[in-house]
Order: structure tokens, then sequence, then C-alpha cells
């Protein structure tokens, strides 16, 4: 029995319980505080000056435990270099918003020309992988040809995003996303993935730990550098374990957050004023509809949880 993916579970998770108590009085004391958005709901505000970047202690921990857990081949570094190159986008993206003072980091095509950077890295670093992908419930597989690269590359971006946008409730993107850790663990397992299995353990146990401290009432956030990270980590798996379609199922929060923010966008637009939703992402919807951030993290969690049951049929 292989014990690696268990040393990488159990080390991320250790590591998490020293930095956080060290890392968050060290954020307090540099006044690494963030910054709520005027437009955001009421309840919000009380936030404001909540450590945050708390990513680097997700991207420290995680990286560690992969690192001794999993062999350092071409597939478990093409998931380190993504997962860190977005998290230093998201660094970037938050020092800026202190440096700032406000709610405002990288302008928004710098922050796309970093994405599209990262993304393009990732794909010519994997371009071994099969341009066929697996579709779900069927033993078909979809051949892309030249298109996979293409739409990979958005795949990559949009799903990196919508994690961003899940990061607005204490402990959502984090308890969503763990979730979809030990999916990724169970399918790699499945697979014979046994590199894999240790990362996806690794990401599992810096989440776990994570969560200890950012779950409501947050004591630190884990900003741009943790949310994109993220992103990069859920893509990155669901490509290499040949599941990208999958994503679609079990990140159903990540998409649902990215077009609520779409439609509501656009339907503003064609309006001129009107709106779908009290206010987007979906997750600040259910909470102006008078529903508490742990009822809404539960249920995002709930959800997530029923379609990963689901996709390990898919």
């Amino acid at each position: 029995m292989n014990v690696m993916p268990l040393i990488a579970l159990l080390v991320a998770f250790a590591l998490q319980l020293v930095f956080c108590p060290v890392g968050i009085p060290l954020l307090h004391r540099l006044k690494i505080g963030q910054y709520i958005r005027d437009l955001g709901p009421e309840a919000h505000k009380k936030k404001t000056g909540t450590p945050t970047m708390g990513g680097i202690m997700i991207l420290a921990s995680f990286l560690i435990a992969a690192v001794i857990a999993a062999p350092l081949d071409k597939r478990v570094f093409s998931v380190l270099l993504l997962v860190f190159v977005l998290g230093f986008v998201g660094f970037l993206d938050d020092f800026l918003k202190l440096r700032h003072k406000q709610n405002e980091g990288l302008k928004v095509w710098q922050k796309w020309v970093l994405q599209c950077l990262a993304a393009v890295i990732f794909l010519y670093i994997t371009k071994d992988q099969p341009t066929s992908v697996r579709v779900p419930f069927t033993d078909i597989r979809w051949n892309l040809g030249g298109w996979y690269y293409v739409i990979m590359f958005l795949y990559i971006l949009g799903f990196t995003n919508g994690t961003n946008f899940t990061d607005g409730l204490d402990g959502l993107a984090s308890g969503v996303t763990v979730v979809i850790c030990v999916f990724f663990a169970f399918v790699g397992f499945r697979a014979g993935e046994t590199a894999l299995v240790s990362v996806a353990m690794a990401m599992t146990g810096a989440l776990f730990g994570f969560l200890l401290f950012n779950a409501n009432p947050a004591k630190v956030f884990m900003g741009d550098t943790g949310s994109l990270a993220l992103g990069g980590f859920v893509t990155s798996m669901a490509i290499l374990l040949d599941n990208p379609i999958i994503l679609f199922l079990i990140g159903f929060i990540y998409v649902a957050e990215v077009a609520s923010v779409i439609l509501q966008v656009g339907y503003f637009k064609l309006t001129h004023g009107k709106r779908i939703f009290k206010m987007a992402p979906i997750h600040h919807h259910f909470e102006l509809c008078g529903m508490k951030e742990t009822q809404i993290v539960a249920m995002f969690m709930i959800v997530t949880a029923v379609l990963c049951f689901i996709g390990i049929y898919a």
C-alpha cells in the first residue's frame, strides 16, 4: 500500500497548523488587511481589516507536502507550476490593492495577460496529453484535434476566474474546493495515478488546515493569491486526469458564479439598469435574500459533494 498520499495530507495539514497561527498575527502587524468594496453587502463592512493574502500559507504547505510526497515528474511539475504562477498573479493583485489602499489591484488587461501566459506555459509543458477528451457517462472520446489547445486555454481561464468569483464568503472557496480535491484523489486512485493522488491529497490537507482559520468568522482570507492558485489546481488536475469535462459537473458552483456575473452585467447593459439578481456573484444574491453565510457555504459544499458523488459514476 502506497502511504505517500496519506503523508501528503498529514504534512500539508500539520504545516497549516504552524503557518496560520504564525502568519495571521504577522499579517496583522504588517497591516495586510482586506479592503471591502463599497458596492458589497453592508454586513461585509465589518470584515474590513481582516488579514488577507492567506493564500501564501495554502501555497507554502501545498508545495512542500507535494514535493515531499510526489515524484517531481513532468505532470506533477506542470500542476505545481500552474498553481504557483497563478498564485503569483494573485499575489501581485493583492499586493497592489494593499499598496493603493483600495479594492483595485492589477488592471483587468494585466490580469488577463498574466493568466493567459500561465495557461500557455501549462499547455506547452503538457503537450503530450491526448487531444481527445472523455465524455462523462459514456465510452465516447471526443477528438478535438488542434482545437484542443484553444478550448483548454479558454477552459483554464474560465475556471480560474470562476474560482476567483467563488471566494466571496468565509470558507466558501476553500470549502467547495476541498470537496473537489477529495474527488480528484479518488479518481486518481482508481486510475492508478499515484503521483497525482499525492498532489490532490496535499491540497486537501492544506485546505482543511486553512478552513480552521477561514471558516466563519474568518480570521484570515485567502485573497486572489489563494483563489487564482486554486483555479489553476482544479483545471490542471482535471486535464491531467483526462476528465476536463467532468469539472463542469463537479465544479458547478464555479460555473454558476461566473454565469451569474455574466448574466447580471449583460442584462444590466441591455435593459439600462435592471438586474436579474440582487447582487452578483450569486452567493451575494442568497445573502441579500436573508440566508446566513454559514448556510450558503454549507449549501454550496453539499451541492458540490452530491455532484462529486454523481461524478464518480461518470
